[in-house]
């Protein structure tokens, strides 16, 4: 695997990216216009990663069966693709295979210009709509507009992320308590840490971890008709009303009552993590991509369970393979992006924790790593996937952390922080969807 200059991209592709037209969507492939003698890939996955073995593999099959076509898989970083990728897909010198972020303001945004090739018919001829659940066919669907949701297919995820609780068995068996199967049981064991002198959930309010919590307690006030409001804009947010202001009081009430550090509104995530797997902390709200760090660090011993008492998950697809418009063997990109959805890849994905999307969790050996990925398969076949609380509009991100800190400080009523939130997502969406 090697490096590709983005220095030299960026200035050969940035001299007619001006004058470059946005192209139109369509839902089938023009193929490339390549000798089918090449593949080049990009992608930001360490070799020793899931991702990074199941793809090898995948590259393996791919040599096996395409003698005659050189695989070059070039690693770009995460930064790179993010902050470059519109100016880079303009030129000629593009890979064949992305790996890319999912979300309307960046896939969506390549797709809405015409950077990457819609292959809703593709999709359909390898039966990866039938592969994918609706929830996770939404990252890789964009309309017109490059709104997530709808319209053709984009992107292709095959593997998956969600958040969920990580609980110390040690310290749960010390307090007398056991994992709980409702919400009010899990405020039940959230207050008894409290009576024993314990603050129970690990925080932080200056990242991701805050804004997670909050969506999650209202999600236990949801429907899929509110998910779909948020985040796909099927319908009206209601910023002063439940099940947003019920989640934001909850939220404000764990902090009163101690369930949360109020500290923690200085804390990154980093900081909330090293603090779980020191023991500080008997329980911590967070994400899938923790999972390998806690077998690798975590000493005492530990479990994990989905949040209690509603049927929805934060998570969504793992990012996408996205095929450039002016990919030069488009066809080729196809296949091995089926490839990477076959059965012997899947299972390998799942085996190494990462989330396949349409492997076998029967041929995970090891018993947490099967429980994380039947736990995800279980939300994932419920449709239960809720994506993340700050994708809907651009640079919500920094408006969601500024208010979860608002409430973890105390400075702020659950009601001011909503409307404040609702008056920045309103303005985004409105700047999207021109409504």
């Amino acid at each position: 695997m090697k490096r590709r200059n983005f220095t030299t991209l960026l200035t050969a592709s940035a001299l007619g990216a001006a004058a470059a037209p946005a192209l139109s969507a369509c839902s089938s492939s023009g193929g490339g216009s390549g000798d089918g003698t090449s593949l080049v890939i990009w992608h930001y996955e360490n070799e020793d990663s899931a991702m990074g073995q199941a793809w090898a593999l995948a590259q393996e099959i791919f040599e096996e069966k395409h003698p005659e076509v050189t695989v070059t898989v070039e690693k770009q970083t995460f930064e790179q693709l993010q902050k470059n990728a519109t100016i880079v897909l303009t030129g000629d010198d593009v890979p064949d295979l992305m790996e890319f972020n999912k979300g309307n303001s960046t896939a969506g945004q390549l797709a809405s210009q015409g950077l990457i090739e819609p292959f809703t018919d593709v999709a359909a001829e390898k039966g990866w709509d039938q592969k994918l659940s609706e929830s996770l066919q939404a990252t890789s669907r964009y309309d017109e507009f490059g709104l997530m949701g709808s319209g053709d297919w984009f992107g292709l995820p095959n593997y998956g992320e969600y958040v969920y609780v990580f609980y110390n068995k040690a310290m749960f068996d010390e307090a007398g308590v056991s994992v709980p199967t409702t919400l009010e049981e899990f405020e039940d064991v959230l207050q008894t840490f409290v009576d024993q002198g314990v603050v129970p959930l690990a925080g932080a309010g200056a990242e991701y971890p805050a804004g997670q919590l909050w969506y999650q307690l209202v999600l236990a006030h949801a429907d899929r008709s509110f998910v779909d409001a948020y985040q796909l804009f099927d319908g009206e947010v209601d910023w002063a009303g439940d099940p947003i202001l019920s989640g934001a009081q909850r939220f404000a009430d764990w902090v009163d009552k101690g369930y949360l550090a109020g500290d923690s509104a200085g804390l990154t995530a980093e900081d909330m993590g090293t603090a779980f797997i020191a023991g500080t902390y008997p329980i911590m709200f967070s994400g899938s991509w923790w999972f390998g760090r806690l077998v690798a660090e975590m000493e005492d011993d530990w479990g994990q369970f989905l949040f209690p008492g509603t049927e929805f998950a934060i998570g969504s697809s793992g990012n996408l393979w996205v095929v450039p418009a002016n990919a030069a063997n488009q066809d080729l990109a196809y296949e091995f992006m089926d490839i990477t959805m076959s059965q012997e890849v899947q299972d390998l994905l799942g085996q190494k924790g990462g989330l396949p999307v349409a492997g076998d969790t029967d041929a995970i050996e090891d018993e947490r790593t099967r429980e994380m990925t039947e736990n995800f398969a279980e939300v994932n076949e419920a449709e239960g996937l809720a994506f993340y609380p700050d994708w809907p509009v651009a640079g919500f991100y920094d408006q969601l952390v500024s208010a979860m800190q608002s409430l973890i400080n105390g400075s702020t009523s659950p009601e001011q922080a909503m409307a404040e939130l609702g008056e920045a997502y309103s303005t985004g969406r409105s700047d999207l969807t021109g409504e």
